[in-house]
């Protein structure tokens, strides 16, 4: 392919969205125009064309730890080339709960990775820091390493934010913590993204929270203790409340089918998002590993467990799982599962150029075929750049 920018080329497919064969030109980085034709030249392929699928939780891919000690920028796009295999083509990098030296080393491994590659660049548009400010209660904590965990600090927001050359978009944060009210508003005020996580609070504390600009749950239903009081618990709440989008792990670990539907019913498919929340091991086999400073054990159906907190330790599926997963569990479309991991997730990262098979958008393409529900991605293009094909 053309290496230069302005290179014209065509990709022919199912369009996911209409279900009717389509031939989709790129010119330079944009969807020039799409047009429908008639049938399909490989008849046989059943290949598909959709947006890229954007995650904007990553805490590391294909044995690259984003939190770990040793993380380098070289590092970060070995990773990049396994998620872009995964058909994702935008993604949050997440740094979890360090301690302070750490966390701004990696805020800068990822900063100084930003600025010297353009593919990078084109597929991270921020970075996403899980706590520190999260409940240090057990359980609610999940295996965020209770030593690191703190209240908010203005200062400590702004050092960081510093160490990452602005590019921290995303905060999951515990509303009941002291301080907690306050520093949402100001960090919603600067325009960061707040999601409520790892959180014990009470109604009127998420309400608060909300108000003060809270938008997001992140990954609805876990980070809590494994047995809650079944009227008081933090998860009503955010069920209830229209104006927080609950981000989800679709594995089928972390959440039952059943779980998966009622969220499903309550919020729609227009107020939901799909992340992997996958850590370092995925493609690893079963095994103990170490993970945030634990002994963590990766079974032979992917769950990753810490035996000493009794909790999960992240996941070990890419993001086309939760899409596969949400069409089992929910019988929605392939369009609403896709969205669901696309276009909602463009929409809450104000990303206006991407999640979308139409023309003018950003060239953040994936081709697929489609086995049942099972999705097999074999071309995925970035800014109108091939980055991955299976050389089908």
């Amino acid at each position: 392919m053309n290496k230069d920018t302005k290179h014209h080329f065509a990709v022919e497919a199912i369009n996911y969205a209409t279900g009717k064969p389509v031939r989709v030109e790129i010119a330079g980085e944009i969807i020039s125009e799409i047009t429908e034709i008639d049938e399909l030249k490989n008849k046989k392929l059943n290949l598909f064309v959709s947006p890229g699928l954007i995650d904007n939780q990553i805490n590391g891919y294909a044995g690259v730890d984003f939190s770990g000690n040793s993380f380098q920028a070289e590092d970060l796009l070995r990773a990049v080339q396994s998620i872009w295999k995964d058909g994702v083509t935008t993604f949050l990098p997440t740094l979890i709960t360090n301690s302070d030296e750490n966390l701004k080393r990696n805020l800068r491994v990822l900063s100084t990775a930003l600025k010297e590659d353009k593919n990078l660049k084109d597929s991270i548009p921020g970075f996403h820091l899980e706590g520190p400010y999260i409940s240090p209660d057990d359980g609610y904590r999940g295996c965020h390493p209770l030593q690191y965990i703190r209240k908010p600090s203005w200062k400590e927001y702004l050092d960081y934010q510093e160490a990452a050359g602005g590019k921290i978009v995303e905060i999951t944060i515990a509303p009941e913590i002291e301080g907690a009210i306050d520093f949402i508003g100001k960090i919603a005020r600067e325009g960061i993204i707040v999601a409520l996580g790892h959180t014990n609070a009470s109604s009127e504390q998420i309400i608060k929270a909300v108000e003060n600009g809270a938008k997001l749950s992140t990954h609805l239903v876990n980070g809590c203790a494994n047995f809650i009081h079944r009227h008081k618990n933090p998860i009503w709440q955010q069920l209830a409340n229209d104006q927080l989008t609950p981000t989800i792990i679709g594995d089928g670990l972390h959440l039952s089918a059943e779980e998966v539907q009622v969220i499903y019913k309550v919020k729609g498919p227009g107020n939901m998002i799909l992340i992997s929340d996958v850590i370092y091991l995925i493609g690893m086999a079963p095994g103990i590993y170490t993970f945030l400073e634990s002994d963590v054990v990766l079974g032979e159906d992917g769950m990753l467990f810490n035996p000493d907190l009794n909790c999960m330790a992240g996941a070990s599926f890419p993001l086309k799982k939760g899409v596969e997963n949400m069409m089992n569990f929910t019988g929605c479309s392939l369009t609403k599962a896709i969205d669901m991991a696309s276009l909602n997730v463009a929409g809450v990262l104000n990303l206006k150029d991407r999640g979308r098979l139409e023309s003018g958008r950003r060239a953040d393409l994936i081709l697929f075929s489609r086995d049942g529900n099972r999705l097999d991605i074999h071309k995925t293009f970035l800014n109108g750049r091939l980055v991955y094909s299976d050389d089908l």
